[in-house]
C-alpha cells in the first residue's frame, strides 16, 4: 500500500503492512536519508568547474531548508535538463525518481510542480556568478591562435520563446506580425575565445537592441594585447579607436568605406597590403555615441588594409578587405591574418553547438526571469563541456578544434548514469572519467580544409499553410490532395 507523506507533498513510499508507529519511524528514517542524498552526482565530471561554494543556501535564507529540491539538487537538475536531448521538466523529474530509487529506494511524485517552483527560487545573480566562474577558468590548451595572443571573436544571434503575455511584453513582436501569429525573439551578442570556444561574456536585448551596442557593453572583457576578431558589422571608426585605447588590436572586414588605392596609401607594405589613413567621421544626433565621446576620438587612424582574394570554389565571397591595427607585416603576414579571419567562421559553429546541438534555438520558459535563467544554464553547460574538451585534448596532446562538441555531449549523456552509480566506490569514478576522456579524443573530426559551408537547407519543409491569423480567426484550407480530388 502507498502512504502519503504529510511533510513532503507528492512524496510516498512503497511499504508493507506495519503498525502506525513503525510506519512513522520508517518515514522519519527515509526523510533523513533523503536529506543526505544529493543530485550532484549528475554533474560528477563538472564539479571541478563549478565549486560547491556557489551551491550553498542563499544568505537571505531562501532555499536554505533541506528539501528534496534543495539549491544544489535544483541547480544540477536544471543543468542536467539542458544537457538532455528531450530538455523537458518531466524528463528531469523522471531522472530524479530513478536516482532516488537507486540510492534510497524512494519514490517521489511525477508532478513537475515542485521542481519548477524550485527553479524559480534560484537567484539569477547566483547563476550569473557561476557562469562568470566558468568563463574565467583558464582553458588547458597548449595551442594558441597567433603570436601567443588571446583572440576574442564577436558575433550575434537570436532565439525564440513561447508567446506568453509576459514574454511578449519584455520582447515585443515586430510590427508586421499579427498577435498570436509569431513568437518573441531575444537578441544576443556574445564574445568567445577563438581557439577553445569558451563563452566569455554576452548581453541580450529586444528587437531595438543592435549587436554593436551590446558589444560595447562588454568591452571590460578585453585585456591588454587581446585581438578582437569580428565581421563587417562591427567595423567602424569609433570601436576600432576605443579598442586601440585599451591596447586591444582589431581584425575586421571593411564596411561602409571605399577601399583605399595604393596611390593614396600612407605606405605600401606589399602586394595588396597597405597602410592607410582614416579620418574621423562627422558626428550627428543619431550617432550611437555622445558628442563628448566623439570629441575624445583621434582625428585620424593609421590602419592596415589587406585585400584577400578567395580562390576556393563554392565560397560566397570572392574578395574582401581586412582592416586591422596590426601594422607589422613581418610578424603578422597577410596570409596569417587571412587565415585568422577564415577561423572567424568558427563562431557560427559555436552558436550552432549551443542552439542546435543543445537545443537553445527555441526556449521553453514562459516568463522573462526564467528565460534569462534558461539561457544562463545553457551557457554554463556549454562552457563546462568546452572545458572537458580542453582537458581531454591536453591529455591526448591534440588540438581541441579536432574534438567534436556533439560527440562529447553524446558521450556525457551515456556516461552520466554510470557516474551516478559509481558514488562511493573508490577509484571507480576516476576510472570512468579517464575512459570518458579517452572516448572523447578517439573519434576526431576529419580535417577538411577549405570545405564549403553553404547556408542552405536540403530538406524541404512540409507544404502546410502559414498561421497568419490568430487561431480563432484562421480558416484552415483542406489538404491539397483532398482539395484537388474535390475540384477534379
Amino acid at each position: 500500500m502507498k502512504n502519503k507523506n504529510p511533510l513532503l507533498p507528492g512524496f510516498h513510499l512503497q511499504t508493507l503492512h506495519r503498525t502506525p508507529r513503525t510506519q512513522q519511524q520508517m518515514l522519519a528514517d527515509k526523510i533523513a536519508e533523503i536529506k543526505q542524498k544529493t543530485f550532484a552526482q549528475i554533474g560528477a565530471c563538472f564539479a571541478k568547474y563549478i565549486p560547491e561554494k556557489y551551491l550553498l543556501p542563499e544568505e537571505d535564507g531562501s532555499m536554505s531548508r533541506n528539501r528534496i529540491f534543495s539549491k544544489e539538487n535544483t541547480f544540477w537538475a536544471f543543468f542536467s535538463q539542458v544537457l538532455d536531448s528531450d530538455g523537458g521538466c518531466k524528463e528531469v523529474v523522471r531522472k530524479f525518481q530513478a536516482y532516488l530509487s537507486l540510492k534510497a529506494d524512494i519514490i517521489i511524485s511525477s508532478s513537475t510542480g515542485a521542481y519548477c517552483k524550485a527553479r524559480q527560487n534560484l537567484h539569477i545573480d547566483g547563476i550569473k556568478e557561476i557562469f562568470q566562474h566558468t568563463a574565467n577558468i583558464k582553458p588547458k590548451s597548449s595551442h594558441t591562435s597567433i603570436e601567443n595572443r588571446r583572440v576574442i571573436v564577436i558575433d550575434g544571434t537570436s532565439a525564440s520563446m513561447p508567446d506568453s503575455e509576459e514574454n511578449c511584453m519584455e520582447w515585443p513582436l515586430k510590427s508586421n506580425i499579427k498577435p498570436g501569429c509569431g513568437f518573441p525573439v531575444i537578441n544576443i551578442c556574445a564574445l568567445f575565445l577563438l581557439e577553445t570556444g569558451v563563452l566569455l561574456s554576452y548581453k541580450d536585448g529586444d528587437k531595438h537592441s543592435s549587436e554593436i551596442t551590446m558589444f560595447r557593453e562588454q568591452w571590460d572583457i578585453f585585456k591588454k594585447n587581446d585581438i578582437a576578431l569580428a565581421d563587417k558589422g562591427f567595423c567602424n571608426y569609433f570601436d576600432i579607436a576605443k579598442l586601440k585605447d585599451k591596447h586591444v588590436d582589431s581584425v575586421m572586414v571593411l564596411k561602409n568605406r571605399k577601399p583605399v588605392k595604393a596611390k593614396d596609401a600612407v605606405k605600401v607594405l606589399g602586394k595588396n597590403d597597405l597602410l592607410v589613413e582614416w579620418k574621423k567621421p562627422a558626428w550627428n544626433k543619431r550617432s550611437a555615441y555622445s558628442k563628448e565621446e566623439w570629441k575624445s576620438l583621434p582625428e585620424t587612424l593609421i590602419l592596415r588594409q589587406i585585400k584577400v582574394t578567395v580562390l576556393v570554389p563554392g565560397f560566397r565571397t570572392q574578395e574582401y578587405y581586412i582592416i586591422t591595427t596590426l601594422h607589422d607585416a613581418i610578424v603578422y603576414t597577410p596570409e596569417a591574418l587571412a587565415a585568422l579571419y577564415f577561423k572567424r567562421w568558427d563562431v557560427e559553429l559555436f552558436f550552432r553547438d549551443i542552439k542546435t546541438t543543445m537545443g537553445m534555438d527555441v526556449l521553453r520558459c514562459k516568463t522573462p526571469d526564467m528565460i534569462r535563467k534558461e539561457i544562463l544554464m545553457h551557457f554554463i553547460a556549454y562552457n563546462c563541456i568546452r572545458h572537458i574538451m580542453c582537458d581531454a585534448a591536453k591529455e591526448a596532446d591534440i588540438k581541441v578544434r579536432r574534438i567534436s562538441f556533439k560527440g562529447t555531449l553524446q558521450a556525457l549523456r551515456q556516461w552520466e548514469p554510470y557516474l551516478v552509480q559509481s558514488e562511493g566506490k573508490r577509484g571507480e569514478k576516476s576510472r570512468l572519467l579517464a575512459r570518458l576522456y579517452k572516448a572523447i579524443t578517439e573519434d576526431l573530426l576529419l580535417d577538411r580544409p577549405d570545405r564549403s559551408e553553404p547556408r542552405c537547407k536540403k530538406r524541404r519543409p512540409k507544404n502546410y499553410q502559414l498561421l497568419n491569423k490568430p487561431r480563432a480567426e484562421i480558416k484552415e484550407i483542406k489538404h491539397r490532395s483532398r482539395y484537388r480530388a474535390e475540384t477534379a
